[in-house]
């Protein structure tokens, strides 16, 4: 499968602008099967989406499964969604077909105050196509090992993000962690440029399922790498090294009273 992850800065609190300049940036690209943007992506990391957040299965909706029909290619990033009453940081994945997988990222960043606004999703989240079961995930989620633990469920991790410059160092960590840990491929798409609070220097990266870089993104620049993940080799070194087969067994509850 052919993944291009697009590292792109974001214009803050500018849904319309943000949409027509990933829809250049999308139609500009080759075939692919997977087109991946960074987290809140249609109005950068807003941790006040009073005025802000949209609907469920609003324009952003729309203008992905658009994109998605239109390049042949499932489309995922995530979006500030106002449901119910509540606010989500919701990550959508659009497949071709118009249907969808969606997840709501379940831990806020409580060091940034998302948790003030934000209620957290309780399930994990795994979006089957073309063959291939993808763990979707959301920025912080990355920092907790127990989430994105591999029970023989998926194949690839999806890993949006607005994760700042100072951590940059912990942020490429963790996706190696994962990768080798649950042997699996790992694509990390975060953002470049600034918003009111942070600066972000991108560190998009696709890993193989033992923590080799297949693509890196350069920091700082807005860019747009691709790669290809190989559903064979990674069965067969997983047939080869059975580590998810030695794995400590554990139930993880994901439904809880909020």
């Amino acid at each position: 499968m052919k993944v291009k992850l697009i590292q792109a800065d974001i214009r803050w609190g500018d849904p319309e602008a943000n949409r027509a300049a990933f829809g250049q940036r999308i139609a500009g690209l080759d075939a692919a099967d997977l087109i991946v943007l960074p987290e809140m992506f249609t109005t950068g990391f807003c941790t006040s989406p009073r005025g802000v957040a949209e609907p469920a299965g609003g324009p952003t909706l729309e203008w992905m499964r658009r994109m998605a029909r239109e390049k042949d290619a499932a489309i995922a990033g995530s979006v500030a969604v106002e449901e119910g009453g509540r606010f989500y940081n919701r990550f959508y994945f659009v497949r071709p077909d118009g249907t969808f997988e969606q997840y709501d990222k379940h831990h806020l960043f409580t060091y940034g105050g998302e948790h003030r606004e934000y209620t957290g999703g309780d399930r994990r989240v795994v979006a089957g196509f073309r063959g291939w079961r993808i763990l979707m995930m959301i920025c912080y989620d990355v920092r907790f090992p127990v989430w994105a633990r591999n029970r023989g469920d998926y194949d690839l991790i999806l890993c949006v993000a607005s994760w700042p410059a100072p951590r940059a160092a912990a942020w490429d960590a963790l996706l190696r962690a994962r990768a080798i840990e649950n042997v699996c491929y790992v694509a990390g798409v975060n953002r470049v440029g600034d918003d009111p609070a942070c600066q972000y220097a991108g560190g998009t990266v696709l890993y193989d399922f033992v923590g080799s870089p297949l693509a890196e993104a350069r920091p700082g620049v807005e860019e747009t790498i691709g790669g290809r993940i190989d559903r064979a080799a990674l069965d067969a070194f997983r047939t080869k090294f059975p580590a998810l087969g030695d794995a400590d067994p554990f139930t993880l509850t994901e439904r809880y009273d909020k």
